[in-house]
Parts: structure tokens; C-alpha cells; sequence
């Protein structure tokens, strides 16, 4: 059914998105620290939890690799201690890392144009974090939002998931990052770095720089079974979440159930209408044209028409990405040695970092 369907949607989709409908896989020819860039340190990371999905592409992943255009030094960390504040397979685990990476590389992070390493393997992050906890206090840890949220869900949760704000601190801190990639709802966790760099710096003197945010203007996409909640890899019903691995029958069947309404028009009125309107959000964010654009080109469709329209247009942007994926999961052997080589980069910016730290605090 989802096949047949599919091959509906040429009829009714008029406009064919051409070369600029999607960005090219990697950037050639660059390399980190590029001179006649912005003299500025990006950092940010995402937990090895799975398959991005495409909430994560067009609300973080998407803008990341635009960033490394824009920086003259960019690193991107997969963050598997944050990771283990759940429970965790070990072997699952391994495996979500390298998938991760090449999710990472399939999108178009660029390992000669940025820092792409695996946290733990940079034993400074942990080291820092120890320091940072000391100088931050529980009340403070208690007021953050996900620790609220995450320790009500489990009616207790561990130190761990307590003072993962802290280790989230000091991943950025530890490579004096100036700016932070963070969507809304990891603000608060970026204030909490600000405010212990400014804690740190009072007490043993001027040291960590103060790190901005660098927020996205995508707006969130939502699920596509609850479009009162965002796009989850955890949700447990099947059809509310496309990942980046969905084949394009997949995709039609999924945007195809997606929760609208009873009204036929397409409009987009976040508070009335959620689900038409997460599907222009999609729409838009996939094709690059404005809301306003997507909804002129709707005219004429239903909501029918034009999940048909959607479906398409989310096949093209993310069916290279897909098929670039499986070719760097057939290789671990080229994945793991990618990883190896940016956390030795990232080793060599931690390590005088942390000497300088020891000094500051007392140790030698």
C-alpha cells in the first residue's frame, strides 16, 4: 500500500525539488582551524542513543554542519558518559557509538573541517567534572529542569543523572568553548556552564571564557501521532518517529498516519491546527522555502494531497543521507579509526587545559 502510494505522489506533486534540495554530504578540501574564520571554539554533543531521527537532523545536526562554514574551530563529541545515566548493553552501546558516527558523517560533518571524537576516551572531561561538581551546589543542580522531569519518571534517579549538568559543564569548559549549538530546552544546562566558569574564574582567577548560544531558528518537530509532544526515539508507538535509516515506503507510511484533523485545508496555526502544521514545519525545514511559501504551494490540496507532497519531499532530503549511512556501517574498521584520530585532537586541546587547571586549584 505504502509503495503504491508513493507512486501517487508525482501527480500530485508539481514542484520537484532539484539540486539545492538537499546539501552535499561532506565538504572537501577544509580543514579545522581554517584562517579567515571567526577566531571562536564550537562545541556541542549528542548521546550515542540510536539512529538520529529527523527532529535531531533539522533541529541540531543540520545547523552543525553549517557551523563548521562559519568557525574556525569546530567540535562535535559523542557523548557516551552522559549515555550511561541510563542503563546501558555494553555491546548495544559499542554499536550505537559507530552508528552515531556514521550518522554524524552520513549528515556532513567533516572530520577535516571539525573535531568529531568520543568523550570518554578523553579522560580530562571526567577530571574536570569532579573540580566543577565542588564548586557547584545541590540546590541548584535540583532546580534543572530535566532533573525534575527524568527523576519524577523513575521515581528516584541516580548521582549520575543528578550531576550530568555538571559533566555537560565541563565538556564544554575543558576546550574554553566560546559558543554553544543548544536548542530551548538546554538552556538552563548552558547557564549552569556560564555560572561555573564565572565561579571558577572568582575563585582561582581568570581563566574559562563564558560560553554563548548559538540557537537554532528551526522550529521543533513534533510527533507525528501526539503533535502536543516533540519527535522522540523513545516513543513507543512506531509511526510517530522518522529516522534517518527509513526507507522512502517507511516514510509515505509513517507521514501517511500522521495525526491531522478534519478540516481538508492546509493551514498552519500551531495552536489549532498542530498536526497540519508540524507537517509544514517539515515541509518547509526539508525543502528550505518559508512557511509562508510551502502554504501558497498547498493551495488546492487536502491534507491527503498533501501528506503525499511531504512524504516526497522527506524521501528526497534524507535518502542519500540513508544510503550514505549503510556504506559507513559496512566499514567499522574506517569509523573507529575516524574516532580514534579526532579524540587524539581532542586530547591534544584537554590536556593543557586540565595542566593548567591542576596548577589553579593546588594539585602541583
Amino acid at each position: 500500500m505504502a509503495l503504491s502510494l508513493r507512486c501517487n505522489v508525482k501527480s500530485v506533486f508539481r514542484f520537484v525539488y532539484k539540486s539545492n534540495s538537499h546539501r552535499r554530504l561532506c565538504t572537501a578540501g577544509k580543514a579545522t582551524g581554517m584562517t579567515g574564520l571567526p577566531k571562536a571554539q564550537v562545541f556541542s554533543g549528542i548521546q550515542p542513543t540510536g539512529v538520529p531521527h529527523l527532529g535531531n537532523y533539522l533541529g541540531a545536526l543540520e545547523s552543525w554542519v553549517a557551523l563548521q562554514d562559519k568557525y574556525s574551530t569546530v567540535m562535535y563529541s559523542i557523548v557516551d558518559l552522559h549515555s550511561i545515566t541510563q542503563p546501558q548493553d555494553p555491546q548495544m552501546l559499542r554499536e550505537n557509538i559507530l552508528d552515531m558516527a556514521a550518522s554524524l558523517l552520513a549528515c556532513g560533518i567533516d572530520p577535516t573541517h571539525s573535531i568529531l571524537f568520543q568523550q570518554s576516551q578523553v579522560s580530562e572531561h571526567a577530571e574536570l567534572s569532579w573540580i566543577l561538581g565542588c564548586l557547584t551546589s545541590m540546590p541548584r543542580l535540583r532546580h534543572l529542569p530535566q532533573w525534575k522531569m527524568k527523576s519524577k519518571q523513575k521515581n528516584e534517579g541516580s548521582v549520575g543523572l543528578f550531576t550530568y549538568p555538571v559533566l555537560q559543564a565541563a565538556d564544554i569548559l575543558l576546550y574554553k568553548s566560546t559558543h554553544v549549538p543548544v536548542g530551548e530546552d538546554q538552556i538552563q544546562h548552558l547557564e549552569l556552564a556560564q555560572d561555573l566558569a564565572r565561579i571558577f574564574n572568582n575563585q582561582y582567577g581568570e581563566f574559562f571564557p563564558e560560553p554563548r548560544a548559538l540557537l537554532s531558528d528551526t522550529r521543533k518537530v513534533k510527533s507525528l501521532r501526539d503533535p502536543s509532544s516533540k519527535m522522540s526515539k523513545s516513543d513507543p508507538q512506531k509511526l510517530a518517529t522518522v529516522f534517518l535509516t527509513d526507507t522512502p515506503d517507511d516514510i509515505v507510511l509513517k507521514i501517511r498516519r500522521a495525526v491531522t484533523d478534519f478540516t481538508s485545508e492546509v493551514t498552519y496555526e500551531p495552536e489549532s491546527r498542530p498536526g497540519v502544521s508540524n507537517l509544514v514545519s517539515m515541509h518547509a525545514a526539508v525543502s528550505g522555502r518559508s512557511v509562508e511559501e510551502v502554504v501558497r504551494l498547498a493551495e488546492g490540496m487536502d491534507t491527503g494531497q498533501y501528506k503525499n507532497v511531504v512524504a516526497e519531499a522527506i524521501v528526497q532530503k534524507l535518502q542519500p543521507i540513508r544510503l550514505e549511512i549503510q556504506r559507513l556501517k559496512a566499514d567499522r574498521g574506517h569509523l573507529q579509526s575516524l574516532l580514534a584520530k579526532g579524540t587524539a585532537k581532542a586530547r591534544s586541546l584537554a590536556a593543557p587545559v586540565m595542566t593548567e587547571v591542576r596548577k589553579l586549584v593546588g594539585f602541583y
